[in-house]
C-alpha cells in the first residue's frame, strides 16, 4: 500500500497541498518517487524549491517517469533544481 507516512501537521497550506499532490499522481511509481521525497523533505524546502516542485508536477507522469528511469531526458528548463535534488534522494535511498 502506498501513502504518506508524514503528518501534514505544522505545514502551511501550500506545502500540505503539495504533499497531497506528490502522493496522488495517478501512477504508483510516481507516487513512490515524489511522495517519498515529499515525506522526507517537504518541511525543509525553501519557497523557491516549493515553486520548483509545483512546476515539476506539471510534467505528465510518463515523461517524468521516463526521466527518472533514464529512458528520456526532461526538457532543459525542468532538468535542474528540484529535479536534481529528487534524483540525489533516489540515489541515496537505493543504497
Amino acid at each position: 500500500m502506498t501513502g504518506t507516512t508524514r503528518s501534514s501537521d505544522g505545514l502551511d497550506d501550500r506545502r500540505k497541498r503539495l504533499l497531497y499532490r506528490c502522493w496522488h499522481r495517478g501512477t504508483r511509481e510516481m507516487d513512490l518517487i515524489l511522495g517519498g521525497f515529499a515525506d522526507a523533505h517537504i518541511g525543509t524546502l525553501s519557497d523557491a524549491e516549493v515553486a520548483d516542485l509545483e512546476r515539476l508536477l506539471e510534467v505528465p507522469d510518463p515523461d517524468l517517469y521516463a526521466a527518472f528511469s533514464d529512458a528520456r531526458p526532461l526538457p532543459a528548463d525542468y532538468a535542474d533544481g528540484i529535479y536534481l535534488r529528487i534524483r540525489r534522494f533516489l540515489d541515496e535511498t537505493r543504497h
